[in-house]
């Protein structure tokens, strides 16, 4: 009905520029909005307040000439001028019940659209270094870049999701040296420890099976330990396998998969990474100073200028990432959309900057970038520390086998990405209304029930005639339910459009809300129970019901969430 809205709007302005009212070339379109208040109606528009000047007559006069043109209709039982000029809609109950038969017949489809009309886009996410298992920052990366992934797809998009190793470099020498001196015997305790090699209890674990010639299956990696303790590249090569499997396992618990694992050190060995350095030096873009070679980023609206090249030879971090996306760019991705922590910040625009200087057709601002904030974990009152490099390593699977799959999932995708947020492990295992996700869930396993309680009365679901007396459903809460689901399709475009999936958290809790009040309504007023002795009312109510339990199912998906049947 929103859209049936927008286009009658359309059709009045029309109408307004053929009668000279307003110019012909004003193309402004008409904002049509879900009301907040029922009092308010079912939609709202602005139109007559963005008329009012280039029509040079009051918003409310406006708004008059609005009314009058629409007429009657017979979805909507009355338009109502607030305000300074807003016009408000009340939807008939015949209109109001559409989004019913509009769920059923979408089913699993319903709240997807074509706006990425098929169009290509890569969203990287995690991309954790393979140096430790994963924790619940990467975990809040994870699901968010796993969300993102969904409601782009849910929107047309043809989505890529890719992980990026970070197997070269300084982190993975130092994890090579830490493996290596586990095997020769000494730990964190030894004069000749090193104060940036990784400490953790499963750098012992990775010396164990290296010495004792253990294969390791990781995604797309096999390695067979050669057990000599002397033999460094390989005991490099064995701990970065050994550590990608445990990042594996810890995903495969997360239920989030990649189309795309892509190596750093496949830049190297195929030569990006000079091939990039040749061209900026090329397109004039780089100076040497003090035996380094700089990137004049500040061109570009950096603070100052960044070293690419060391002096030792070596290349600073940001270089591979830019010869990374060069590669995205060259794969065809006109649209990419990175997830990565806030500790990335100052990296994105340095990387953007690079992109710009190669002048290889790259649009500013290319690639999108979401940052998350740190998450800190809660039990109880004592915070549960975490960190690659010390003992006592919380990793994300201890955190899902401690709340389960979906809480983890839930919470971290609850709270806007941007926003520092506390993860209470406490309130994740609860099983009441104060756990969001048990919350939800429990409101899709009550309408499950409730079918189970229908066959067992003798009165089974029966759709076909449900559909037929929509027209009974007349209390507030049932207008108010589906009120609710008909904003669903809107906050998923939203979503997508805005890279923001805690939208459909927040929206599922509400709609819960809704059901949990719907339900109690009938413990105080047989008449209004879901099963009663009319058997129309009650297939209608249970139509009803069914719809909203598809848009929990549909809402509960986009996060990775199930929808249980029964709790």
């Amino acid at each position: 009905m929103k859209a049936v809205v927008e286009a009658w709007l359309e059709q009045a302005i029309n109408q307004l520029k053929s009668q000279g009212v307003i110019p012909d070339a004003f193309a402004a379109k008409a904002n049509v909005t879900h009301t907040k208040e029922k009092a308010h109606g079912d939609f709202a528009t602005n139109a007559a307040l963005m008329l009012a000047k280039p029509a040079g007559k009051p918003p409310r006069e406006v708004a008059q000439l609005i009314v009058d043109l629409l007429g009657e209709r017979a979805e909507i039982d009355k338009m109502e001028i607030a305000g300074p000029g807003f016009i408000n809609f009340f939807l008939s109950q015949a209109a109001a019940t559409q989004i019913i038969n509009q769920v059923i017949e979408q089913k699993g489809q319903f709240g997807h659209s074509n706006v990425g009309e098929g169009k290509s886009v890569q969203v990287e996410f995690v991309s954790a270094n393979p140096t430790g298992p994963l924790h619940i920052g990467h975990g809040r990366g994870a699901v968010v870049g796993d969300c993102l992934s969904r409601l782009l797809d849910a929107t047309g998009w043809q989505v890529s999701k890719e992980f990026y190793y970070n197997d070269a470099g300084q982190q993975i020498n130092n994890l090579a040296n830490s493996v290596q001196a586990r095997c020769k015997g000494f730990g964190p305790d030894s004069d000749d420890w090193q104060d940036d090699w990784y400490q953790g209890d499963y750098i012992q674990d990775v010396a164990n099976d290296y010495l004792a010639k253990k294969t390791v299956d990781a995604a797309d990696k096999h390695v067979t330990a050669k057990g000599d303790a002397d033999d460094l590249q390989a005991i490099r090569e064995f701990a970065v396998a050994y550590l990608r499997r445990e990042q594996d396992l810890d995903l495969k618990a997360f239920e989030v998969d990649f189309d795309v694992y892509f190596l750093e050190s496949s830049l190297y060995e195929n030569g990006d990474i000079e091939k990039t350095v040749d061209a900026l030096v090329k397109a004039g873009h780089t100076y040497e100073k003090e035996g380094a070679l700089w990137l004049k980023t500040t061109d570009y609206g950096d603070d100052k200028d960044r070293v690419m090249r060391k002096t030792d030879g070596g290349y600073t971090y940001f270089l591979p990432d830019v010869a990374y996306h060069v590669t995205k760019w060259n794969r065809g991705f006109g649209r990419v959309v990175n997830e990565f922590g806030a500790d990335h910040h100052s990296t994105v625009d340095r990387v953007r900057a690079g992109l710009q200087a190669l002048d290889i057709g790259i649009p500013k601002g290319w690639p999108e970038v979401v940052l998350h904030q740190m998450v800190t974990v809660m039990r109880g009152d004592k915070e549960v520390k975490l960190g690659k490099r010390q003992g006592g390593y919380l990793t994300l699977r201890d955190i899902i086998d401690e709340v389960g799959k979906d809480a983890t999932r839930y919470f971290l995708a609850a709270r806007r990405s941007n926003s520092q947020m506390t993860f209470d492990l406490e309130l994740a295992a609860s099983q009441t209304n104060e756990n969001p996700v048990y919350y939800i869930q429990y409101a899709h396993a009550r309408i499950c029930s409730a079918f189970r309680k229908a066959a067992e009365l003798g009165k089974p679901f029966d759709q076909a005639l449900g559909l037929k007396h929509l027209d009974k459903l007349t209390l507030e809460e049932e207008t108010g339910l589906m009120d609710k689901m008909s904003q669903f399709p809107d906050l998923v475009k939203v979503a997508a459009a805005n890279l923001e999936p805690h939208v459909i958290a927040h929206y599922l809790r509400e709609l819960a809300a809704e059901l949990h009040g719907y339900y109690q309504i009938g413990q105080n007023d047989e008449s209004a129970r879901w099963i009663v002795a009319d058997a129309e009312m009650s297939q209608a109510r249970l139509t009803l019901i069914d719809a909203v339990r598809q848009v929990f199912v549909n809402g509960l998906e986009l996060l990775g969430v199930s929808a249980p049947e029964s709790m």
